[in-house]
């Protein structure tokens, strides 16, 4: 595939600037396996961490706000690996209602499946102490989404939620509907308003309600391979 063709959607995590915990350790393998060994003059190193689920872009899956939903083990790939469009709301600001009647105009590009990504450029508040900055899908606009059987709805600001809540409803309409929600986006004003085709994969790990992922859409034509 042509590097042109390939537009990268996730943060680059970096430790000791991420919003949530994130600790790293890379060491010579034989301070973290003394029954390793190896010659002196050999690179060989292992790392470990510990970290939140919720750091850099990350999905959450449907278990992070429903009990009996599908954590990052068991939500299927099939629906991750999808169509994408992008509704381009950046003219909001911190606060601001995406309103019903506004997420309605889009209606003819949005298809069932689809994954929806809702662009803010708030990614660029990302490594400020604005970092938390969001305008937010009203409870009727979140619900139309849901409505539409759309894949997967993701954003470049740290979320979509209805502020001043104490349940978080955006998010426990999508988890019950079995959409995972990602946050923390970035590159989204590289979408425009074409389809792309959008790979999600998050990591198989049984127990977890979300975790950093990795996103990436591909532009129409860059598939082509013998």
């Amino acid at each position: 595939m042509k590097a042109e063709h390939l537009i990268d959607l996730s943060r680059r995590i970096i430790p000791g600037k991420e919003h949530f915990k994130f600790t790293t350790r890379v060491d010579d393998v034989t301070n973290i396996l003394p029954e390793v060994k190896h010659r002196p003059d050999i690179w060989y190193i292992l790392g470990e961490m510990t970290m939140c689920t919720h750091i850099g872009t990350h999905i959450e899956v449907p278990f992070h706000h429903w009990k009996e939903g599908a954590d990052t083990a068991d939500f299927p790939i099939s629906k991750l690996i999808a169509p994408c469009v992008c509704l381009d709301f950046s003219n909001k600001k911190d606060g601001d209602t995406i309103t019903l009647s506004e997420v309605k105009k889009h209606d003819a590009r949005i298809r069932a499946g689809d994954v929806v990504f809702i662009r803010q450029d708030m990614d660029k508040l990302y490594d400020s102490d604005r970092w938390n900055e969001q305008a937010h899908l009203s409870i009727e606009a979140n619900q139309w989404l849901v409505d539409k059987g759309i894949a997967c709805l993701g954003t470049d600001a740290a979320g979509l939620e209805v502020p001043g809540t104490d349940y978080q409803p955006n998010h426990i309409a999508c988890c019950k509907a079995g959409i995972p929600m990602i946050e923390s986006l970035t590159n989204l004003e590289l979408l425009g308003e074409e389809r792309h085709l959008v790979i999600i994969l998050p990591l198989p790990i049984e127990g977890l309600d979300a975790c950093p992922v990795r996103v990436a859409a591909i532009k129409k034509g860059g598939l082509d391979w013998q």
